[in-house]
């Protein structure tokens, strides 16, 4: 059957070609932004000075940094161990309490831009465009905002992520409290609960294992950004990174974003079985 329909669509194109050929205003189209595609690419690399021999240079230095990783540098002295391992606590702190303080303050804002919950489209859009407005601002920023306001150090990485976080979590979490299922729902209100009781005891349960893969995903991706927020002073690895580089001291410096790299391996590995374990019980629920 499906050969035939093959063969009678063959025939009718052989017959009628131009029927089945896409329509001039759309072959311009796609041709014209072709054109603006190249051209815009060709003027980035213009006006970025980006030219084969400039990249063969670059290419050339980078070889010799890269040849500085090895032997890497082991430390003698326990003080020296120390110092840099408190930077990589201080980092890690940092991305937990950042993290663990924007979700829980993004966990409300979420019930405000949630469809299902806020039937008042004002509000919702409002927060909507709050939660970007926040996501809009990079974390290395708002640690310089807080960096002048609050001094050097960790306290101003923690509220750097916390704020950036808070906008990320909270467009996150109103997704997946979205897309719960309204049966649940249905059920609690059948039985006389109230708003407060519906969201108690029929969408959080659905949306919390989402919730908490994101919060452990997010959380892993803070300690990596943890490490350039020292650099630019809020304390933590990156501050170490940055003086070893600055000093050119790379053996030093690549045992550190060793250090830095294995400390994001264990993460990543024990995030992802805790994510496994929450949703693998929640689908053993339903």
């Amino acid at each position: 059957m499906a050969d035939i329909e093959l063969a009678t669509i063959a025939e009718a194109k052989a017959l009628v070609p131009a029927a089945f050929a896409k329509p001039l205003r759309v072959r311009l189209m796609r041709f014209g932004l072709a054109v603006l595609f190249a051209a815009l690419t060709g003027w980035c690399l213009y006006a970025f000075d980006v030219s084969p021999a400039r990249i063969l240079e670059g290419l050339t230095r980078l070889g010799r940094i890269f040849s500085f990783m090895f032997p890497p540098h082991i430390w003698q002295s326990w003080r020296e161990w120390a110092e840099v391992l408190q930077g990589l606590g201080e980092t890690v702190s940092m991305a937990f309490l950042g993290t663990v303080i924007g979700a829980v303050v993004a966990f409300p804002l979420a019930l405000l831009g949630a469809k299902n919950i806020m039937p008042f489209g004002f509000l919702r859009l409002t927060a909507r465009r709050g939660f970007d407005a926040l996501r809009a601002v990079e974390q290395i920023i708002l640690a310089l905002i807080f960096i002048r306001a609050f001094g050097l150090g960790p306290l101003a990485g923690i509220l750097a992520i916390a704020v950036s976080e808070i906008g990320t979590c909270a467009k996150l979490f109103s997704e997946a409290i979205e897309n719960t299922s309204k049966k649940p729902v249905d059920g609690v209100r059948a039985s006389g609960g109230g708003p407060l009781q519906t969201i108690r005891y029929a969408v959080v349960p659905q949306a919390m294992p989402v919730i908490l893969s994101i919060t452990l995903y997010n959380f892993e991706s803070n300690t990596r950004s943890g490490t350039i927020l020292g650099i630019v002073g809020a304390g933590g690895i990156g501050f170490l990174l940055s003086d070893r580089i600055n000093a050119y001291r790379w053996s030093e410096a690549w045992t550190i974003i060793f250090l830095i790299i294995l400390t994001v391996y264990i993460i990543d590995a024990i995030s992802a079985r805790l994510r496994a374990r929450i949703i693998g019980n929640t689908e053993n629920v339903h």
